[in-house]
């Protein structure tokens, strides 16, 4: 084994360590550690087996592997960010009708308070 290959074993090792000690801590939820956990999953996959990411590479038809390693980011980049944006809408709409609903309590009481 090379030096590289043992740093970046230790580190993806280390950084799901990092990620499961977070999730055990409730700092992150279980939906958003997925993508974390099998990032850093296939790191520590393609840190022991050098050759993996040329096979994969040559069995997509890719020419080059960077470029793999850059296309597959990219892509799990805007699912995550899709993922992302459909929670902000869900909190945004559930914020909506608690503030409207605030409103409505708000009203009763002070119309209570006035009798």
């Amino acid at each position: 084994m090379e030096k590289i290959q043992i740093i970046s074993i230790g580190l993806s090792l280390i950084f799901l360590l990092f990620v499961i000690r977070l999730i055990i801590s409730g700092k992150l939820r279980e939906e958003y550690s997925i993508v974390w956990i099998i990032s850093t999953t296939i790191l520590v996959v393609f840190s022991f087996w050098r050759k993996g990411l040329d096979v994969v590479s040559h069995i997509m038809g890719i020419y080059s592997p960077p470029n793999l390693v850059f296309t597959v980011a990219i892509f799990m980049i805007f699912i995550y960010l899709l993922h992302l944006s459909l929670i902000v809408s869900k909190l945004q709409s559930q914020n909506k009708q608690m503030g409207q609903e605030f409103a409505l309590l708000k009203q009763k009481l002070e119309k209570n308070k006035d009798e």
